[in-house]
C-alpha cells in the first residue's frame, strides 16, 4: 500500500504550525505510522504583505494587536503550550518578524528535487522561535539548509535564481481556492484537521484516513 500523503499548510511565523506538526508527530509516533506516511508541505503566507526585510516584531505586534502587553500574554501560552510538547519559544531573541516567501521558497525547492523537507521545516522553525534568527535573510537560511544536509551551493544557486517564485505562489493560489483560512491545515488522505488540535484528534483523523485508504484499496480491487 502507498504512504499516506500528509499535506500541511503552514506559514514559519505561525507558533501554533510548529506545535500542530509537534501533536501531529506525537498521533503519527502514538499510532505506529511514522512508516506508512508522506509529509508535503504548502506554503501560506500570513503577511503576503511584509517588506523583504520584515518589520521590527514589537512595533508589528502592537499594531497588529493592540498593545505590546497584549502579544506578550499571547506569547506566555504559545511558550507553555509549546513546552508540553518538547519545543522551546524564547521570545526575547526574536527581534524582527520577517517575510516568509524565501523560506517557502526553500521548502518547495527540497520537495520539487523529491526530497523530505521534515528537518528543514523543523530547523527552520526552530531557528525562529528558539534562536531568534531572521529567517528572512537568505543567508540564514542557506546556514540553515546546510545544518540538515542541503548542498550550500545548490541553495545559493536558488537564492540567486527566480526559482520558486511562481511556483509557491500556484501554491498559494491553490489553498486559497480551498478555502484555507487557519493554519496549520493538515490534510490526511481525506480528513482534514484545521488549527493546532490535540493529539487524540489527530490520531482519530490518521484512523479514519487509513481506514478510507483501505476501503478505497478494497473497492478498486
Amino acid at each position: 500500500m502507498e504512504p499516506l500523503e500528509i499535506r500541511i499548510t503552514h506559514d514559519f511565523i505561525c507558533p501554533w504550525c510548529w506545535i500542530g506538526e509537534k501533536k501531529l508527530e506525537e498521533a503519527i509516533t502514538a499510532e505506529g505510522a511514522s512508516k506508512n506516511v508522506k509529509y508535503v508541505f504548502m506554503p501560506y503566507e500570513l503577511n503576503p504583505d511584509m517588506p523583504e526585510e520584515g518589520r521590527d516584531r514589537k512595533a508589528y505586534r502592537t499594531a497588529k494587536f493592540g498593545s505590546w502587553a497584549r502579544s506578550q500574554a499571547m506569547d506566555t501560552h504559545v511558550k507553555e503550550e509549546g513546552r508540553q510538547h518538547g519545543l522551546t519559544f524564547d521570545y526575547d531573541k526574536v527581534k524582527r518578524t520577517p517575510n516568509t516567501l524565501a523560506a517557502h521558497r526553500l521548502v518547495w525547492f527540497v520537495q520539487y528535487e523529491g526530497g523530505d523537507a521534515r528537518a528543514l521545516v523543523n530547523a527552520i522553525f526552530r531557528a525562529y522561535f528558539t534562536e531568534g534568527r531572521d529567517i528572512g535573510d537568505t543567508g540564514v537560511l542557506t546556514d540553515i539548509a546546510e545544518s540538515v544536509g542541503l548542498d550550500r551551493v545548490r541553495v545559493n544557486d536558488l537564492f540567486a535564481s527566480q526559482d520558486g517564485y511562481a511556483q509557491v505562489c500556484k501554491l498559494e493560489a491553490a489553498s486559497a481556492l480551498e478555502s484555507v483560512t487557519v493554519v496549520p491545515y493538515v490534510k490526511l488522505g481525506r480528513e482534514v484537521v484545521s488549527g493546532a488540535q490535540p493529539v487524540p484528534v489527530f490520531r482519530r483523523a490518521l484512523r479514519a484516513a487509513a481506514d478510507s485508504e483501505v476501503g478505497a484499496g478494497l473497492s478498486a480491487s
